[in-house]
């Protein structure tokens, strides 16, 4: 008994230790777990406290934009931030700023822009060319960025604006058509230009000048890089080099040529009532056989000489009278130095050839056609011409006069203005605007009869005078004519002036029109 006691109390203790040995692991996964619950706990405290000071963080930050958002509806001026073409014009009024602006234009913009081509130069005058930046424009869009009632929205963009800054580029416009006139101008002035073919009759001979290659003006391309250095403003102490293309003389036909000049002859008509008018003209056609005249022509000659036969009518315009062309229509002079002979021969020798030309309503005048090349064996001598901003003494020297003197004629006459180009120096005969030059085969002199009745051309020049008139037939539609120049600017090495065609009906201004825009260079 004794001993199954012991046992069973031995058994007991087995089975304590073993309870034991089993309860020991559970007291230990409950010291883990109460150890990570504390982590945990601690670290949503952290969070909870970073939680709110965030969101204190948050508020305040909001707080500030919200007084920021409302301090700058307040503001007047541009915001902080804001160029108008690079120039800041941050916390000015729309005032100061426009003016900042137009000072900055006016002091970026030379007076004139310098155009290069090879060792050949020439100018434009920015006052002439309508440039214009809108900066009325541009300063409205500077001062309405942020300003758009939304005050959160504009508070984001003010601020963007501030950390990134923004320029605004004004829009730029210029006059196309007066560009495009001045780089035309100067093509027919450079030096290497290209020398028209053309033919004109001399006497008994047709003169025809095959012309020369040269080189033209690329005025797209030139016009596009000026308009572009214009709106960039890189002007100041820069030359814009001139994009030229190779050209050549239009290709003449013999045959076209002999049909265009082979004429009967044609006697003057003249009829009171109604009072009407038929030029004569003078048959023409070529004293050889056109199979010898297409030899000559094809011959490597600049200049070839067919010889012509003219038939002369029975009876001439000139032969009819001035009572054919009652009314003078205007008449204009200029005067000249008789002294220099030369200079006076060649006078003399442009007005015969223009003298009595009648132009059917209609019809156009051109000076080279009439006047022909200017050449020795026409008679013409050496007297001062203008090359390249020089005077030195040239074949023909003095004819512009001529030129310039009909075509104030013509103005006066109220006749239209096909084609004319100024000196490159105002002349001493006229002033500023009212002069037109010509050189054979590059610049010609051209106008129209609009009329409805003939007119005819009386030149000529006498005793240190050289003298237009205009004759025709005037009716109650015609206008008293008026031509004023002025100058509009001047620099160190231009003159630029605008000239104006004034009509008036019973005293009273009916119209004023631009004639011409020209620019001069200075001696």
């Amino acid at each position: 008994m004794i001993k199954e006691k012991e046992k069973e109390k031995e058994n007991t203790t087995e089975m304590q230790v073993v309870e034991n040995v089993e309860k020991s692991p559970t007291v230990v996964n409950n010291e883990n777990d109460i150890l990570k619950q504390e982590h945990h706990n601690k670290r949503l405290h952290t969070l909870s406290i970073f939680g709110i000071l965030f969101a204190c963080l948050m508020l305040i930050i909001l707080i500030i934009f919200f007084i920021f958002s409302f301090s700058i509806s307040s503001n007047t001026n541009i915001f902080s931030g804001i160029h108008i073409k690079n120039v800041d014009v941050s916390n000015l009024s729309k005032e100061d700023a426009l003016n900042k602006m137009n000072t900055y234009i006016e002091t970026s913009l030379p007076e004139e822009i310098v155009l290069v081509h090879g060792d050949y130069e020439a100018t434009l005058t920015t006052s002439e060319l309508g440039i214009n930046f809108d900066m009325n424009s541009a300063v409205s869009v500077a001062y309405n960025m942020g300003r758009t009632n939304n005050l959160i929205g504009d508070g984001f963009e003010v601020l963007s604006i501030m950390l990134n800054n923004k320029n605004i580029e004004p829009n730029f416009t210029i006059d196309d058509e007066i560009l495009e006139k001045m780089l035309n101008d100067i093509s027919s002035k450079l030096p290497d230009k290209v020398i028209e073919s053309g033919y004109y009759i001399d006497d008994n001979n047709l003169i025809i000048n095959k012309g020369s290659d040269g080189c033209v003006i690329d005025v797209a391309k030139t016009k596009q890089k000026i308009k572009e250095e214009i709106k960039n403003l890189h002007l100041l102490n820069n030359k814009i080099e001139i994009f030229t293309t190779p050209a050549s003389p239009k290709t003449l036909d013999i045959e076209k040529i002999y049909n265009e000049i082979h004429k009967d002859a044609v006697n003057a008509t003249f009829t009171k009532n109604p009072l009407s008018v038929t030029p004569s003209k003078n048959g023409i056609d070529f004293s050889i056989s056109l199979e010898e005249a297409k030899k000559k022509f094809n011959e490597d000659k600049q200049e070839c000489v067919i010889p012509l036969k003219i038939v002369y009518p029975k009876v001439t315009t000139n032969m009819i009278g001035t009572e054919a062309f009652p009314n003078t229509l205007s008449t204009f002079s200029t005067t000249y130095a008789a002294s220099n002979v030369n200079r006076t021969t060649n006078l003399k020798l442009a007005a015969k050839k223009i003298n009595g030309t009648v132009l059917m309503p209609g019809e156009t005048f051109s000076y080279n056609q009439v006047v022909g090349e200017r050449t020795i064996a026409a008679g013409y001598k050496e007297a001062p011409i203008y090359v390249e901003g020089r005077v030195e003494d040239g074949l023909g020297g003095g004819i512009c006069q001529i030129t310039t003197t009909l075509y104030n004629a013509v103005v006066l006459a109220n006749l239209d203005i096909v084609e004319r180009t100024n000196h490159q120096f105002v002349p001493s005969y006229v002033g500023a605007g009212r002069d037109a030059t010509v050189v054979y085969g590059a610049i010609d002199f051209k106008f129209k009869n609009n009329r409805n009745y003939p007119i005819k051309l009386i030149c000529s020049v006498s005793s240190g005078i050289a003298n237009f008139k205009i004759l025709g037939l005037k009716t109650s539609n015609d206008y008293k004519v008026e031509i004023s120049s002025r100058i509009t600017s001047q620099t160190a090495n231009s003159t630029n002036s605008v000239t104006y065609k004034i009509l008036k009906k019973n005293g009273k201004v009916v119209s004023q029109t631009v004639l011409s825009r020209d620019t001069y260079k200075r001696h």
